[in-house]
């Protein structure tokens, strides 16, 4: 006989068909995205989404749909990424992130579970999304970073360069130049909030905080950065090709594996600072942005 749950026995049905009461929860997620095709459920692919609704559906005996603050692509990690479902109410908010890890896998993780308000949304309700990129510049590779920086080392890369390229790109600007066909969004226009370049030894980070951003659009950022920061391009050519719209000039998409969604903006936050704020660690990354 198949074994079910004390919650699932509880249940029988489910809840939100039969008018029964349900909470919002929201929840910090974290995951190492090597092994993932992403944040968004796919056909026949391991993805954030469908092994977090698999573990919901594990406990409740029915499907529930997890919503996400937004859609890393693959091979791309999460420090704090957002996600919400509407469960039971009778299952305190804060237990779900026990609930959950014991279930899911050893790549993806859940930091913390808060109840919020039905109305709530972790995707339109965000402020703001903040990334990390980082590159390693070291000569000789390194095992136990590699899952997580684009080895660099060819070239020395300048950061005061580097950030004088950035710096003309705050504001809202039309990002024609880094959009993607696969977007999902109708216009280019992206209002970039901050831009920063840090440098600790060997390892260079860019982050880069908006509203939201257009598909791919920081790994082909960085995929320019690279030739800024080695001297093949100035930052006032970087400047002037994308103000320019020259998107077929735009031709290389740096690795996924450096690319880090570092947290989601919300006003007021409803999670506890500590499990949100700058969850990717610090032992090979530069100083900390505000």
């Amino acid at each position: 006989m198949e074994k079910t749950s004390p919650i699932q026995r509880s249940l029988a049905r489910n809840p939100v068909e039969f008018g029964q009461a349900t909470q919002r929860v929201a929840l910090v997620v974290q995951y190492v995205g090597t092994h993932l095709h992403g944040w968004q459920w796919q056909p026949n692919a391991r993805t954030v989404q469908a092994e977090i609704e698999a573990a919901i559906a594990a406990v409740l005996g029915y499907p529930v749909r997890v919503s996400g603050a937004g859609r890393t692509d693959t091979g791309v990690h999460a420090a704090a990424q957002v996600a919400h479902f509407d469960a039971p109410a009778f299952i305190p908010a804060h237990r779900w992130a026990e609930i959950l890890n014991a279930r899911l896998p050893q790549d993806v993780l859940v930091r913390a579970s808060v109840p919020v308000a039905a109305q709530w949304h972790a995707q339109f309700s965000a402020q703001w999304r903040r990334y990390r990129y980082t590159l390693y510049t070291g000569a000789c590779p390194n095992l136990f970073v590699r899952p997580f920086v684009w080895h660099y080392y060819h070239r020395y890369l300048d950061q005061g360069k580097i950030q004088r390229a950035l710096d003309a790109m705050v504001g809202y600007h039309d990002m024609t130049a880094f959009h993607r066909a696969r977007s999902g969004k109708g216009h280019s226009w992206v209002d970039l909030q901050q831009a920063q370049c840090h440098r600790r030894d060997a390892f260079l980070t860019v982050e880069l905080q908006a509203k939201g951003f257009l598909y791919g659009m920081v790994r082909l950022i960085m995929g320019l950065l690279v030739q800024v920061g080695n001297g093949d391009i100035t930052p006032e050519a970087f400047q002037s090709l994308w103000q320019q719209r020259q998107r077929h000039r735009v031709k290389y998409s740096a690795p996924a594996q450096g690319l880090c969604l570092l947290r989601v903006g919300y006003d007021p936050l409803p999670f506890p600072h500590e499990v949100w704020f700058d969850a990717q660690p610090h032992f090979f990354l530069g100083a900390a942005a505000a």
